[in-house]
């Protein structure tokens, strides 16, 4: 469902969405966001971010801006506490967006040691940052994963506050996952500024799997483009297609194979047609490819179609996009489905065929990490095994895989746990 087309039958139903999006650019949030990272030597480091890349387990893929441009952007890195070190200069992959020039670097780490910590820090030639923390997961070892639902929001501090807490309550977590719709608009640079900000300190030590939404599609005058800041900014593993590279991709972490679909197939037909068609094959493709113990699907909107409040026009059923996949992940064995989109927690269980059942994927929909909400809006669905206490704050989920059990938890921001649910695999 497209954004337009969700507000016209939130209006018409009569419902206000509570720290809803605004039409222009109306945003706020604290003063004290996108600032530089002050860093030893003075160097201006902003937005720096460890991005998920193929295999963690060797490879690493920085990527950073600066407030101007730099003579010999590189990245310098070591075992953690060795004095030797290696450089690996980085490209310029500065861009234009929003009438904003974003001095962008990008260094690729190769050959790293799988289940080694080693430590990074960016150069110019003459200055240097702090060290941050980077660690390589085992080839096949146990981990735990930060998953944040949609991020959009009117005011990031609440965003911002979320991220922070889990970080806290998290410190072992070797990654993190944002469900799409990580903005509101995705051409406004303020709103990516706050992004940014809001996940620097986690972003800068552990890798991050970015999921495209809708609103990463959307210009200031909300009309659908191509997602030219998403792109710029999140460099992705490569998936091999001539019309959609970083639109979709896959990564191997510690025991789990992850698929990250793009459910933007309405937004983009226009521009570049056949998202879904080919993504369908490349599914296929991609998991039979895959000898992990576990395989895990990302995707932004949503597989179920749900009923809305004074809307009886509308039933309840499958979407688009599960009557699209939901027959694949059957067919492939998928392990678990996280979805996002509809800015609430669900845990359906395990679905097979469409329907509820003791095998076929565990699936979940994620929920909401901004503060744009739709409050008494979705009919609950006979799938709904748990629902988030009414009405609903932000949430965030973990993912602890382990060779035997793959475990799913929800809390509140306070970090109040409101849903446990596991799978199990011999």
């Amino acid at each position: 469902m497209s954004r337009r087309r969700f507000l016209q039958g939130a209006l018409a139903a009569g419902v206000l969405a509570a720290g809803g999006a605004f039409f222009g650019r109306t945003f706020w949030w604290p003063s004290t966001m996108h600032k530089a990272q002050a860093l030893a030597g003075g160097l201006d480091v902003r937005a720096l971010r460890q991005l998920m890349t193929q295999d963690p387990a060797v490879s690493r893929r920085i990527l950073w801006e600066t407030a101007t441009e730099l003579p010999a952007p590189a990245v310098e890195y070591r075992l953690s506490g060795s004095t030797q070190s290696q450089l690996q200069p980085a490209v310029d992959e500065s861009f234009t967006d929003d009438a904003v020039t974003h001095h962008q670097y990008a260094a690729a780490l190769e050959g790293l040691t799988p289940g080694t910590a080693y430590e990074y820090r960016i150069t110019d030639g003459k200055e240097a940052g702090d060290w941050q923390m980077l660690r390589t997961p085992e080839e096949n070892g146990s981990f735990l994963a930060l998953l944040f639902p949609d991020s959009q929001s009117n005011n990031y501090s609440d965003w911002q506050q979320l991220v922070h807490g889990a970080a806290a309550r998290n410190e072992a977590a070797d990654f993190f996952i944002n469900m799409g719709d990580l903005v509101d608009n995705g051409e406004d640079h303020t709103q990516w500024d706050a992004w940014f900000d809001a996940v620097q300190e986690l972003s800068a030590r552990v890798p991050l799997a970015p999921l495209m939404g809708n609103h990463e599609t959307y210009d200031l005058k909300w009309n659908v483009r191509l997602p030219e800041a998403y792109l710029h900014y999140f460099d992705v593993p490569a998936n091999g297609s001539a019309q959609f590279e970083k639109y979709y991709y896959s990564f191997d972490y510690g025991l789990a194979h992850f698929m990250v679909l793009n459910t933007q197939w309405d937004e983009t037909e226009e521009f570049l047609p056949g998202l879904m068609a080919e993504q369908q094959e490349w599914l296929r493709r991609d998991a039979a490819a895959s000898q992990k113990k576990w395989k895990i699907v990302l995707l932004h909107k949503d597989v179920l179609q749900y009923r809305i409040k004074n809307r009886p026009e509308r039933q309840e059923g499958i979407s688009d996009v599960g009557e699209a996949f939901m027959p694949l992940f059957d067919e492939l064995g998928i392990d678990a489905v996280f979805t996002a989109h509809l800015h609430t927690y669900r845990d359906r269980g395990r679905l097979y065929h469409m329907q509820p059942a003791d095998k076929g994927p565990l699936y979940i929909l994620t929920g909401v990490a901004g503060n744009v909400r739709y409050p008494d809006l979705w009919v609950d669905h006979a799938f709904d095994k748990v629902i988030a206490p009414q009405p609903e704050t932000d949430n965030y989920l973990t993912l602890s895989v382990t060779p035997d059990t793959l475990t799913v938890c929800c809390f509140l921001p306070d970090g109040t746990e409101i849903d446990r649910t596991s799978l199990q695999k011999n």
